[in-house]
């Protein structure tokens, strides 16, 4: 019986822990925008650099 309480409480205590992890997210707004960084990891950046193993091969 006293695993049960000990379980229980170990379990309460880490749900507790992930909630406040969450509402500091939410309040740090981390989930403001969601679409932007998926499309942005699809976007190709040019800026006009070359890569130095292509200043390397010329």
């Amino acid at each position: 019986m006293n695993v049960i309480f000990l379980t229980l409480g170990i379990s309460l205590t880490l749900a507790l822990i992930f909630l406040l992890g969450f509402l500091w997210a939410t309040r740090k707004g981390q989930y403001d925008d969601l679409a932007t960084p998926g499309q942005r990891m699809l976007i190709e950046d040019f800026d006009g650099k070359k890569n130095a193993s292509n200043n390397e091969e010329e």
